[in-house]
């Protein structure tokens, strides 16, 4: 039934003001559309829908999750360049850490927090 139609990553934010500039600037989406209800922003071929809500940062697990290929360590380290400072997971059984990247067999990952406490990450493959 909704296999073949798209899907928006959501995520609440308390203060549209600083998340127009960590998803903006920190993270480089370009803003789609905006109205009284939120702003959506593409990211490659899907989007990112931002939006207010009281009960932004108490999603305790990942919101948003984007494939960057084997260019992870470069995007961790011009992430961190703008600020963003990446989760440690330490005890994640059969997980170990290059750094901020956490390593699963084949598959990478870092993990960072948006101003809200939203946690987003980046993945080599998807």
């Amino acid at each position: 039934m909704l296999g073949d139609k798209q899907a928006v990553a959501t995520v609440a934010v308390k203060d549209m003001d600083t998340a127009k500039k960590f998803y903006e600037g920190t993270l480089g989406l370009t803003k789609d559309k905006e109205d009284p209800s939120g702003i959506l922003y593409k990211s490659g071929s899907s989007s990112v829908f931002v939006y207010p809500s009281e009960f932004a940062g108490t999603n305790k697990a990942t919101a948003v999750s984007w494939g960057v290929g084997d260019d992870i360590g470069s995007v961790v380290e011009g992430l961190k360049a703008k600020g963003v400072v990446f989760e440690q997971y330490d005890n994640l059984p059969g997980v170990t850490r290059e750094g901020d990247v956490h390593v699963m067999g084949d598959l990478k990952a870092a993990w960072f927090k948006d101003p809200d406490g939203n946690i987003l990450n980046i993945v080599n493959q998807m």
